[in-house]
């Protein structure tokens, strides 16, 4: 089987040119097969047989392409793992080296000296780890939307606040991350479903409410907040609550019928009116006896 034939089995149907010369293809063999069988460029040197648009993955995966020991960074990086959202028309990628970054159509690339032990595969895609591109992508985000990411990247497990505060040691111009590092080091938000209930601990946090538990088994059922102490429970009501009202008042009818006392707090305002929900928290705040457990 052809050289590239085999490439393009393992990677999503693209491959690239330094691949076939290392695979002991020459420049006017690359040329003659380009043009014959119509590849198609996605970036200088990487092509596809394929003529319908790119998954996100192929477009991942063809940024990397572009060179050896190329890897996602910052954006795109931040995308692939899931916690912070990229439709941008180009996509980030850093390699060994020095100098600032450099623009290509379709492509960012920056340059470093200091990949080693940073760097790892994502589903077979070569890319910086997790605390790297949090930290690389801090400076393109405003104050709310670092604080997502972060939480989007601990509620997904791809990184710890221990492990970022580790990998922050001798960075400059990190002072947000280290803050949200020490301050919410104690969070978990691996529990969480929503990141609208990661802000939600983070504000009953900063309020000094004790810790709810989050999304244990309660009389079968898994509420958002629970305080077993006080036998008191907090829902966060997201856009989709209209869709399964019959379903939650089905389980909040459980909960009571248990003596637990259910609140709900609809999303939006764990955002835009903090205040309500540590009001709702404080409600609960009584001891009760004969507290059951979940």
């Amino acid at each position: 089987m052809d050289a590239h034939l085999v490439l393009a089995s393992k990677q999503e149907d693209l491959f690239a040119r330094w691949q076939l010369l290392a695979a002991g293809w020459n420049h006017e063999m690359v040329r003659h097969r380009a043009r014959y069988e119509a590849w198609r460029a996605i970036h200088s040197g990487v092509y596809t047989r394929m003529q319908g648009p790119l998954t996100q993955r192929q477009n991942w995966i063809a940024a990397v392409l572009t060179a050896p020991i190329t890897y996602l960074d910052a954006r795109s990086a931040a995308a692939c793992y899931g916690y912070w959202p990229w439709d941008g028309d180009y996509e980030t990628v850093v390699r060994r080296g020095n100098g600032g970054k450099r623009g290509y159509p379709g492509l960012l690339v920056a340059r470093s000296s200091t990949l080693d032990g940073q760097v790892d595969k994502k589903d077979g895609i070569p890319i910086v780890l997790a605390e790297r591109s949090l930290i690389n992508l801090a400076p393109d985000l405003g104050t709310w939307q670092l604080g997502k990411a972060f939480r989007e990247a601990c509620r997904l497990q791809c990184l710890t606040a221990d492990s970022l505060a580790r990998a922050l040691c001798g960075q400059r111009g990190t002072a947000l991350l280290a803050a949200l590092c020490d301050r919410y080091a104690t969070i978990p938000y691996h529990r969480c479903r929503s990141d609208a209930e990661c802000r939600g601990l983070e504000i009953l946090h900063d309020a000094g409410i004790e810790p709810p538990r989050v999304n244990v088994r309660v009389r079968g059922h898994r509420p958002d907040f629970y305080w077993p102490q006080w036998r008191y429970i907090i829902e966060i009501d997201g856009p989709q609550w209209h869709l399964f009202a019959d379903e939650d008042a089905r389980k909040q009818k459980i909960w009571e019928d248990a003596r637990n006392t259910v609140r709900r707090i609809p999303s939006g305002d764990v955002y835009d009116h903090p205040e309500r929900l540590v009001a709702l928290a404080r409600q609960g705040e009584r001891p009760k006896e004969g507290a059951i457990g979940p």
